[in-house]
């Protein structure tokens, strides 16, 4: 199997990230034009947060730089380490697909213990993906 593989989820966690980025752009466009607020009025975040009572997608945004950073440094190792498994590939799809998910609840309906859910699958196949890193780089 190709290693390149393990870079396309990469792909994915961009895509996922322009999307929210999209939504938020959307989001506070129409807010500025419906309320007629202009954007300086809403330069730092303690200023958002008076003015614009919806921060699901900035709140998301700003999340998708926490967490997934460990994501992407952890594939990166994985390719250029030479460690590339299916095990590896496999975690890596599904921590993209919870955090799809999480992007998605948070963005949307905002139900936290659903989202809660999406977050702890993304951690575990992380950890385990970590866990499989550390072994493989103990025994290599």
């Amino acid at each position: 199997m190709d290693a390149k593989l393990i870079l396309w989820p990469l792909f994915a966690m961009f895509v996922i990230v322009c999307m929210v980025a999209g939504t938020m752009f959307r989001r506070r466009v129409a807010f500025y034009k419906t309320n007629r607020v202009h954007p300086q009025k809403t330069a730092t975040s303690a200023q958002m947060v008076a003015t614009m009572p919806d921060s699901r997608a900035p709140d998301n945004f700003r999340n998708l730089f926490e967490t997934p950073v460990l994501f992407y440094v952890a594939v990166l190792l994985v390719f250029t380490a030479g460690f590339f498994c299916t095990a590896h590939l496999v975690l890596a799809w599904i921590f993209v697909a919870a955090r799809a998910t999480h992007s998605f609840i948070h963005c949307t309906s905002n139900i936290v213990m659903l989202r809660f859910y999406a977050f702890l699958t993304a951690c575990t196949a992380l950890s385990i993906m970590w866990l499989m890193i550390a072994y493989q780089l103990a025994t290599s």
